[in-house]
């Protein structure tokens, strides 16, 4: 742990101190905390956390000075972490979050929050423990986690049920009858999968989610943390690299989808240009503006690769508290409190988001992530839960953007991978 805290050290820069989590103040200051949100104003995210902040300040008597900051609010809060206007909460992506907060030791471990009754329920037992146990929430010397999700966000391979009723009654359970679909599609003159290629994390998705019904969650990470490289000769590594190699060379994406800029292709999907796209548990709400008149979303899980198991990508969206905030002991009761039953229904029905909580509502646009999620064998983080600080951006999401686009094929990306974690690792020891 002690490498990887300094290997965030550099990327944060000089201006941010590796601070332990026990030295910093825990106690709430006065009646108020100040809150600096993910979700822009008018997001119906935002008005659901709007009507939790209301909610909570004329229970509690605490007020709550929120800034709708959008997604860029983590990197507003890195030059503050180590000065004496820190935030007291902030929220985000486990992606997003576990380099800054908690692979330098800048977050608080949130003991109270998990602690509080909510619902007449312990708030940690209304988050499955199966979520929890997936999720690399606790650090090392912590005594409790540094994040309290809210929500999860997953994917799924996306379709509309008004053109392709045949999916909702027999979608394809293996890879080999997801290949026979996607042949089916191509010889009816359909597009088989819509992609936007300048998107990193989406083309990343094929790989990462093939690795893991491979090998497991876990298993991809496992070969990142390898300092020499060497991990990259796995039979299984090369396996999914061949398969997503299969993909390309099939012409199974898009035409032109190595030069189009996002969200071309994910429109003309939703105006039925395209039969399949493989994307987040958001697209219903991200495309729903320009949708076909008719379009009925619907989804299934990534096929079956082999015995593998069926690993369902469960990123979590949530608080966070960090080490120097003045009144951490009010921002673990609101975060607790978003647990709520009544704020739980309305990220499900309303956000059309998946709560955290598994007895919340969801929509119907999501009742299928639901189920896989709710069946699945084991959970696994966005990247496979691989939070190494530039490790991502600069190496793994870089060379499988070749991959995807055909620049290279599955033996090149293993040896490019090999070396450029070795100088990764070299670079950051």
């Amino acid at each position: 742990m002690a490498k990887i805290r300094a290997l965030s050290a550099l990327v944060i820069g000089s201006a941010l101190a590796v601070t332990a989590s026990g030295c910093a103040p825990q106690g709430g200051s006065d009646d108020t905390l100040t809150y600096w949100s993910m979700w822009k104003e008018g997001e119906a995210q935002q008005k659901v956390v709007a009507e939790a902040i209301a909610d909570f300040e004329d229970e509690t008597g605490i007020t709550v000075d929120v800034q709708w900051q959008g997604r860029d609010n983590i990197k507003k809060v890195v030059p503050t972490l180590n000065t004496n206007k820190v935030p007291d909460l902030v929220d985000g992506s486990f992606a997003k979050l576990a380099p800054i907060i908690a692979e330098t030791g800048q977050g608080l471990p949130l003991e109270d929050a998990y602690e509080e009754k909510i619902d007449g329920k312990t708030v940690s037992d209304l988050i499955p423990s199966a979520y929890l146990d997936a999720g690399d929430l606790t650090a090392d010397d912590a005594s409790a986690p540094w994040m309290l999700p809210y929500s999860l966000t997953s994917d799924a391979i996306w379709y509309n049920a008004a053109e392709h009723p045949e999916f909702s009654e027999t979608p394809p359970a293996t890879w080999d009858d997801f290949i026979d679909t996607l042949d089916t599609l191509k010889n009816d003159g359909e597009t088989p999968i819509s992609i936007d290629g300048d998107v990193s994390g989406y083309n990343a998705y094929w790989y990462t989610t093939l690795m893991v019904r491979l090998a497991g969650a876990g298993s991809l990470k496992e070969i990142a943390s390898d300092e020499s490289g060497k991990a990259w000769d796995s039979p299984d590594a090369l396996k999914a690299a061949e398969m997503v190699q299969e993909l390309v060379d099939g012409g199974y994406f898009v035409d032109g989808y190595n030069a189009s800029k996002w969200p071309a292709q994910q429109q003309k999907w939703a105006d039925n240009k395209g039969a399949l796209l493989f994307n987040g548990s958001w697209i219903p709400t991200e495309t729903g503006p320009y949708a076909a008149d008719g379009f009925e979303y619907a989804s299934f899980p990534f096929p079956a690769v082999g015995d593998g198991p069926m690993a369902q990508r469960a990123d979590f969206v949530g608080f966070s508290v960090p080490a120097k905030a003045h009144n951490a002991e009010n921002a673990q009761k609101f975060a607790a409190f978003f647990l709520g039953e009544k704020y739980q229904n309305a990220l499900g029905t309303d956000a059309k988001i998946i709560p955290i909580r598994q007895d919340a509502e969801v929509s119907d646009e999501m009742s299928g992530i639901k189920e896989a999620l709710d069946s699945a064998d084991e959970y696994y983080q966005q990247n496979d839960g691989i939070t190494f600080p530039g490790y991502t951006e600069k190496l793994l999401w870089p060379t499988l953007d070749q991959l995807v686009l055909g620049k290279i094929d599955a033996e090149q990306f293993i040896s490019k991978m090999t070396s450029g974690q070795a100088d990764y690792w070299k670079q950051n020891s």
